[in-house]
């Protein structure tokens, strides 16, 4: 089912049952990434991981050929904020920050998610940054939980609780213009789910509704600037950025992080749902 204004695609609990196998292969992919980060390893090495995780499961990678993108994930070192291209020329450090963005597509459904991991010994404020983004991210998805459970819920209730939670956590820089969007039978759908603004704004948060919530913050200024490769995106500062993303669905009964291992139930408690597994 579509909802036309945006183009909103809704989902059965028995597509978002897909979703969730989707989302599980892209868990394995970036557990198996994140295992092999280390000082001497190329983004290529982690690309060639993550691809034969996802066809080895029998799925397709969501990012190799995707408007001409060359590879399976997006691998973003340091001042690399998002769609960083790997190649084998580009070998991790001692103290680096990497993000790993990872898509699969898996009997026609989409999973994605990312990750922000320190190469060696990481700079606890490094460290502590992407732990911020993460939390910025369950608190958007929280906020999603309680809105389908109150019917109130809104869009920008997710934007304003990554916001407030990034906010809270100290001085950081919340990226514009790139942000978490709809997925499904496509990897990007309406809406756009920027990572700030007011509450009680945009559609309401409907049952079926697939979202991928993805907070991207800096170290300092939130102004971005893409290379001349058409891709990569970096803070024109220079400072470090961090990335995460997770992919949830609403049902009845609350959310189900469907690229999340144990649903979001760890970070989520009873709003999630009981059909989660």
């Amino acid at each position: 089912m579509r909802r036309q204004e945006l183009d909103i695609q809704l989902k059965t609990p028995e597509q978002i049952e897909k979703m969730r196998a989707a989302g599980l292969v892209v868990a394995a992919a970036l557990d198996a990434m994140r295992a092999a980060v280390a000082p001497g390893v190329s983004t290529g090495d982690l690309d060639a991981i993550a691809e034969k995780v996802i066809r080895d499961a029998g799925a397709t990678p969501s990012f190799k050929g995707y408007h001409g993108f060359p590879a399976s994930i997006c691998a973003s070192v340091n001042e690399q904020v998002v769609h960083g291209i790997p190649s084998a020329g580009q070998v991790l450090r001692e103290g680096d920050l990497i993000s790993i963005d990872c898509g699969a597509v898996l009997d026609g459904w989409h999973g994605d998610s990312a990750i922000t991991v320190g190469v060696g010994e990481t700079d606890p404020a490094l460290l502590k940054m992407a732990e911020v983004a993460e939390d910025a991210m369950w608190a958007g998805i929280a906020a999603a939980a309680r809105g389908i459970a109150n019917g109130r819920g809104r869009l920008t209730d997710i934007s304003f609780n990554i916001e407030k939670s990034i906010r809270k956590a100290g001085r950081y820089g919340i990226v514009d213009g790139y942000g978490g969007h709809g997925i499904g039978t496509e990897m990007h759908q309406d809406p756009h789910v920027l990572n700030h603004g007011k509450p009680g704004r945009g559609i309401r948060l409907e049952v079926g509704l697939a979202l991928a919530i993805e907070p991207m913050i800096t170290m300092g200024s939130p102004r971005t600037v893409e290379l001349s490769d058409g891709w990569t995106v970096v803070t024109r500062d220079g400072s470090r950025a961090a990335h995460v993303e997770h992919t949830m669905a609403l049902l009845e009964d609350g959310v189900w992080v469907t690229t999340a291992v144990d649903g979001g139930r760890a970070r989520l408690g009873d709003l999630v749902t009981a059909r989660q597994g």
